[in-house]
């Protein structure tokens, strides 16, 4: 019999949980089913969560904290918790985080956010969470060592949980969500042009992000590496997209590195396509890119203005803005200067 109250935490306040803690706290199969057993429980007695010890929270949670309850009777909303509504929860959708607390896992998390988030933004929100870096309020994106899931547990989730407010726009986003992406950059890159043109994408064929290319023996003499990573790759067709980050721009030594990777990457029959900073935020220079990437794929861009050029500046508002990077006004123009 419980002692006292547990908080079974969810939405934002899981998300923020998880972008700090990392991987190292998803518990294994027993554990989510332990704890799940006792979130149900929780719910079951229809009491108010409460936080206490001085507001005392788990890692990463900002107040008012997100609670799961399980009916109206049992919603709160004070400056240290607000109560959502879930009528049941789904197996192996919690674990322990820390003594009162229950924390809904990453998948969990991702159906959850798929009641608050447009679509954009919960595809967004899918490649971070099958990614290695994380998002931080305030600061730029942290690494993780490793992805919190994948999209195949994302939908496999997802698909065991019916009749859920949601559950149809998350499989809808998990459509376009990849695995692998390392930074907010790349989930971008990914994003804009790999999305249908009625969600603003230029719909060219999905990349592998960070694909390994290993460089075979016969070929080692002609490589100063034995094998390249890529940022965007389409194997098929020997040809991959490289972010050159500002970060790096002015580092020397990272210059040379790049410049013997791209020969590396030459020697192999590799097409690398370089694109920097400044031509992902001017839209213009950006829909150059899309076409030249287009040609090298055999493929004919097909979209139909002016409702592609405003849902393809829609989307770059919302993704750039979520990570700081909202280009300016003046750069977002100049859609119709490329030749077909």
């Amino acid at each position: 019999m419980m002692t006292f109250m547990e908080i079974i935490v969810g939405y934002t306040s899981a998300l923020q949980y998880w972008r700090l803690v990392g991987p190292g706290y998803l518990g294994d199969y027993r554990e989510r089913q332990k704890a799940t057993r006792r979130a149900r429980e929780v719910m079951a007695a229809k009491e108010r969560p409460h936080l206490v010890g001085g507001n005392r929270r788990p890692a990463g949670c900002a107040l008012p904290l997100c609670a799961l309850v399980g009916c109206d009777g049992a919603r709160s909303r004070t400056s240290s918790v607000v109560g959502c509504v879930w009528s049941a929860l789904p197996e192996k959708s919690v674990v322990g985080a820390s003594e009162d607390f229950l924390m809904s896992t990453p998948e969990f998390c991702f159906l959850q956010m798929a009641r608050r988030l447009s679509l954009v933004g919960l595809i967004q929100l899918g490649f971070e969470l099958c990614g290695t870096y994380a998002l931080v309020e305030g600061g730029p994106a942290v690494r993780r060592p490793a992805p919190l899931t994948s999209v195949a547990k994302l939908r496999t989730f997802v698909e065991a949980t019916p009749s859920v407010q949601g559950r149809a726009k998350a499989l809808r986003a998990l459509q376009y969500v990849l695995n692998g992406s390392a930074s907010p950059m790349e989930t971008a890159l990914a994003m804009l042009l790999c999305l249908p043109y009625g969600l603003g994408g230029y719909a060219l064929l999905k990349p592998v992000l960070n694909h390994r290319i290993d460089v075979p023996p016969r070929l080692r003499k002609l490589a100063d590496r034995g094998y390249c990573e890529c940022d965007l790759c389409w194997p098929g067709l020997n040809l991959c997209l490289e972010y050159d980050s500002k970060l790096y721009h002015a580092d020397p030594e990272r210059q040379e590195s790049d410049a013997r990777r791209r020969s590396t990457l030459l020697s192999l029959g590799v097409t690398a396509v370089t694109v920097t900073r400044g031509q992902v935020m001017d839209s213009g220079a950006f829909n150059r890119l899309a076409h030249q990437l287009a040609k090298r794929m055999g493929k004919r861009l097909r979209y139909q203005d002016p409702g592609f050029t405003r849902k393809h500046c829609e989307m770059r508002a919302e993704l750039f803005d979520s990570f700081g990077s909202l280009p300016q006004a003046s750069q977002a123009v100049g859609f119709d200067d490329v030749d077909e």
